[in-house]
């Protein structure tokens, strides 16, 4: 029989947690050892919640005693599996309800939930879900619904007890007090991540909000350009260009990422991307810069866009690739900020990259670059770009 001491002294661990920021599987993983320390049977648990997240949709934790804790995400684009069309936490979820339970050795297993009938043959005794709603924002697909959703289940026989349920029921609904929190603060991080990027996103979540905050770095600077994209647009109407500009900045802006560059800004459908440099030097930043050149041109020759563009030409670009000192960091008006690069180098790189098409070539690159670029590097000639007094030797990058 669990003592008011023991779950009082659980509800103080979990409030810690709250105020902190662990894992879901070490959170979920202590309270379960916990629960089994008050002599609470549990045998067998899944924590499982909501996300807002552009790739994940949901996450769950999945507990036995004596075996490591398995943490599992779920994509949007996953189909639902058999498992989970047919499993009691779905019905709990997508029916709103707070509570399912099943005595297994007092009756059949339903025939509707099979995995009822496969914990039985395992020697489960009882299975229970409790939902513990919350709010906080999700994708769609959620129905609105967000919280937790834990099942618990135990061997022996009998099954839980009603102060067993209680004590669970009442301990739940601290986990989800910490389990929001959590969600919350990687919410809050996504957020920052997927519309700043990764490195400006830090920046930020770390203080960097004030007007005018920001840092002077040395960086290569990526700036990609589509081809046509006035014609594009006009031909294909909003919806399919929505889809053919996704595909492009999947082959560009991927292809930085891809290469550990930070996609700082999508302009219309320009591409700023950045590969800072640092304490090792330049070599390794160019390096990163000119791979992101060559699979973004790779992409984009292998891209397929015949179910939006007549013929079988591939969607065009220009790249530019410059170097120099920027200020990297807040602009804008004190209400209404972003977090991007400003300066000379940024400015080379856009006058670069609308020589391009000009010059008839993919990829142009400054001196500094194309020093690292070895013979695949061909010059092109010196060029007054707008805005700069003296002319710079360009060079044109070799494609395979």
């Amino acid at each position: 029989m669990q003592t008011n001491e023991k779950i009082e002294g659980v509800e103080d661990w979990l409030i810690s947690l709250a105020l902190g920021t662990p894992t879901m599987a070490t959170m979920f993983e202590g309270l379960c050892q916990r629960l089994c320390q008050m002599g609470i049977p549990v045998d067998r648990a899944l924590l499982a919640w909501a996300t807002l997240h552009p790739l994940i949709e949901t996450e769950s934790v999945f507990w036995r005693p004596e075996t490591p804790v398995e943490h599992e995400k779920f994509r949007h684009e996953q189909e639902e599996t058999e498992a989970w069309l047919k499993s009691p936490m779905r019905r709990v979820w997508r029916n709103g309800e707070r509570q399912f339970r099943r005595q297994l050795d007092r009756s059949a297993p339903d025939s509707e939930f099979p995995l009822l009938a496969e914990l039985k043959g395992q020697g489960f005794a009882d299975y229970l879900v409790l939902s513990t709603p919350f709010e906080l924002p999700s994708v769609e697909e959620n129905h609105g619904n967000t919280g937790v959703l834990v099942s618990w289940a135990t061997r022996r026989p009998g099954g839980f007890t009603d102060a067993d349920i209680s004590a669970i029921g009442y301990l739940q609904k601290r986990l989800a007090l910490a389990v929001r929190a959590n969600v919350q603060a990687q919410i809050t991080r996504t957020v920052a991540e997927t519309y700043l990027g990764r490195w400006a996103g830090t920046q930020v979540l770390n203080g960097q909000i004030r007007h005018g905050d920001g840092q002077s770095i040395e960086a290569v600077i990526f700036y990609c350009d589509m081809r046509e994209s006035t014609a594009h647009a006009e031909k294909l109407g909003p919806d399919r260009y929505l889809r053919l500009l996704n595909r492009y900045f999947d082959a560009t802006a991927g292809a930085v990422e891809a290469q550990g560059g930070e996609i700082l800004d999508f302009i219309g459908d320009a591409v700023l991307g950045i590969f800072p440099i640092a304490a090792e030097g330049l070599q390794p930043a160019a390096a990163r810069a000119l791979a992101a050149a060559r699979m973004s041109a790779a992409r984009l020759r292998a891209l397929d866009v015949a179910d939006l563009l007549e013929g079988t030409a591939p969607l065009k670009a220009g790249i530019a690739l410059s170097v120099g000192r920027v200020m990297f960091g807040n602009i804008g008006i004190a209400n209404r900020l972003t977090f991007s690069v400003i300066g000379q180098t940024v400015h080379a790189a856009a006058r670069m990259e609308a020589l391009t098409k000009d010059l008839r070539q993919h990829v142009l690159l400054t001196e500094d670059i194309a020093g690292y670029a070895g013979r695949d590097a061909e010059p092109v000639g010196d060029f007054h770009l707008a805005g700069f007094r003296d002319p710079r030797p360009l060079f044109a990058l070799r494609l395979a």
